[in-house]
């Protein structure tokens, strides 16, 4: 498959998932074929059950198609080891998920640290606190998870999205845990965040209106789009 990182971020080609189970096989995502433009917002909607957070997860490398040929950033993830599939994600994915998944022992600069010490950046604390600064918690760097509120919690899991300026922002749910009030200031600053990285962001959501103001809308039922 003839491919150019310049004219397309993502590619998947005729991807299937079918995973094996006691009562029989589930054929989870089937014959799906995206190709999605870089720097453009783009909203997965569907019933429960559909293939949406499945989907997100082939497309950052976390679970391995059975079939099809999954392409992000230019490289094709197909066939490469976990050791590279995780190098892969450290330099070109950021994912934001519904419960934050902050380590709680740590603080708020030393979970947005975390991917910059893996990238081997010498200034790792410092981009830290300027990410951080970037989404209004310059006062709550000291802080750990279970000080700060939900919303602030999401605040700093973007801001370790972001911190390494990848091509590729994977959201799943990022307010399904928040009030609505708060869940509006976690996507607008996420949006912002987006146009001024000029990063790609794959939200899934359930929100129509949400969806809505996204560049682009995808429907995924019974494991199609």
């Amino acid at each position: 498959m003839s491919t150019s990182a310049d004219s397309s971020i993502l590619k998947l080609d005729h991807i299937d998932l079918l995973l094996k189970s006691e009562a029989g096989d589930v054929h989870i995502l089937k014959n799906i074929c995206l190709t999605l433009p870089p720097s453009k917002t783009v909203s997965i909607m569907g019933p429960s059950g559909s293939g949406k957070t499945t989907l997100l997860m082939v497309l950052g490398g976390l679970e391995k198609p059975t079939a099809g040929t999954v392409e992000v950033a230019g490289t094709v993830l197909n066939g490469l080891s976990e050791d590279d599939l995780a190098t892969f994600r450290r330099d070109n994915i950021g994912i934001v998920f519904q419960n934050f998944h902050l380590i709680p022992t740590m603080t708020a600069l030393e979970n947005v640290a975390i991917p910059l010490e893996f990238a081997g950046y010498k200034d790792a604390f410092k981009k830290a606190a300027k990410a951080l600064a970037a989404v209004g918690l310059q006062e709550r760097i000291k802080h750990y998870p279970g000080q700060l509120s939900g919303g602030e919690q999401q605040r700093v899991a973007i801001a370790r999205a972001f911190v390494t300026t990848p091509r590729l922002i994977l959201a799943d749910e990022p307010t399904g845990n928040l009030d609505v009030d708060t869940g509006k200031k976690v996507m607008d600053l996420m949006f912002d965040m987006t146009r001024q990285h000029g990063t790609t962001l794959i939200l899934v959501t359930h929100d129509p209106v949400l969806a809505g103001e996204c560049d682009i809308q995808v429907k995924i039922r019974d494991g199609k789009i």
